[in-house]
């Protein structure tokens, strides 16, 4: 078994690469997608997940069963587990075209979002940032995103809430170092293209970009 890891790429790519296969639930989320790209990116997330799980436990992916189930309605959808190995944590992201995973035995956390062109929205910045945060970030739009990833990363280990982003001040994290820590929690970040993404896990995280094109433009943050 090791420890920590985080796997990302492009959703082609991965989809070109990956092992495994989606249950049936996963199945019919995917296919209640309108969107022909959403719902690749989703089949792409949910193949890799078991793929950084089938890493972390050095067994074959296609062993794994992927399984999601609200605490709330019993649905099928939520914080992911592997029902094999439910001592094991893993965490899944996607964003238009791009995808990542990560699986520890500690918490963890994962997310990526795109850049896009412009200055940094207010009514996100308002809606997210500490006000030592909003001084750091400014109009720059790639710090905004940066610093929205990173509270993301921290929702899905359990450790904030969407309309509570605000209570955790991250402004003491450099923007532009591939890891950092913030009160005993570890970040591992990076770039590929205008995606921004950002994992946080218990102990330091090896990364592995898949795919040629990530090879070729992945790279810290």
């Amino acid at each position: 078994m090791h420890g920590a890891l985080v796997l990302a790429g492009h959703t082609g790519e991965i989809l070109d690469i990956a092992g495994g296969a989606l249950t049936p639930e996963e199945r019919s989320r995917a296919e209640r997608f309108t969107r022909r790209q959403d719902r690749l990116d989703f089949v792409a997330a949910h193949l890799l997940v078991r793929q950084c799980a089938a890493d972390v436990l050095a067994i074959p992916v296609a062993m794994l069963t992927l399984v999601q189930r609200c605490e709330r309605c019993e649905q099928p959808h939520g914080r992911p587990s592997i029902a094999e190995a439910p001592e094991l944590v893993v965490t899944l992201s996607h964003t238009s075209g791009y995808v990542c995973a990560a699986a520890s035995y500690g918490k963890v956390g994962v997310d990526a979002e795109h850049v896009t062109t412009g200055p940094a929205d207010a009514s996100l910045v308002a809606l997210a940032l500490t006000p030592a945060e909003a001084a750091l970030v400014g109009t720059d739009n790639h710090k905004l995103i940066r610093q929205w990833v990173r509270k993301e990363a921290l929702v899905k280990r359990g450790e904030l809430a969407l309309d509570r982003l605000r209570e955790a001040d991250l402004s003491k994290l450099p923007f532009d170092a591939p890891t950092s820590q913030w009160e005993g929690r570890h970040f591992l970040e990076w770039s590929a293209g205008t995606v921004l993404a950002t994992a946080i896990t218990d102990e330091p995280a090896r990364l592995r970009l898949l795919g040629s094109r990530e090879w070729g433009q992945g790279r810290p943050a």
